[in-house]
């Protein structure tokens, strides 16, 4: 049964990358020709606009590597190990990344909003944001979780 549902999981994780992936490919150079085309006079905002969203996408796929990890090592037993917990570790600093970035990239999207009716596009860009960090909140409650179990399962373990 464990094997399926991480067998489970491990797809969600694909699938999620996959539309990411596809949003990367196609939307975002619309959202940098986009920007280009709100402000002819300033020549870097399309650049600046991929560079913030691709740059974002790198953590992102950094994270759901770590996840898929993650599911590996609960499928090999080793789910109460240190190499969990620096999954964990590593997917919430992947998500402190995005949120990051999307907070640096802000004043552009901000500007952007400015000529969009409606603005739309800090609303997006606050809801990247949020959720986030709220992976990385969740991230790194499991972390101490986890590290609290491997102290109690080390200490029973020198008690027998």
């Amino acid at each position: 049964m464990k094997q399926i549902s991480t067998l489970f999981l491990k797809l969600a994780v694909i699938l999620i990358g996959i539309p990411v992936l596809a949003l990367c490919i196609f939307l975002v150079p619309r959202i940098g020709n986009f920007a280009g085309e709100l402000y002819p006079d300033i020549v870097y905002i399309k650049s600046l606009v991929l560079i913030d969203m691709y740059a974002a996408a790198i953590p992102f796929y950094f994270a759901l590597y770590q996840a898929f990890k993650l599911l590996s090592y609960i499928d090999k037993n080793q789910a109460l190990s240190e190499l969990s917990v620096k999954s964990l570790k590593n997917i919430k600093y992947g998500a402190i990344a995005i949120s990051t970035l999307y907070l640096l990239g802000m004043p552009i999207y901000y500007l952007m909003a400015e000529r969009v009716d409606p603005p739309s596009f800090i609303p997006m860009g606050l809801v990247i944001i949020f959720a986030s960090m709220v992976i990385a909140v969740f991230a790194a409650v499991l972390q101490r979780l986890l590290q609290e179990a491997i102290h109690i399962k080390s200490e029973n373990d020198l008690t027998v």
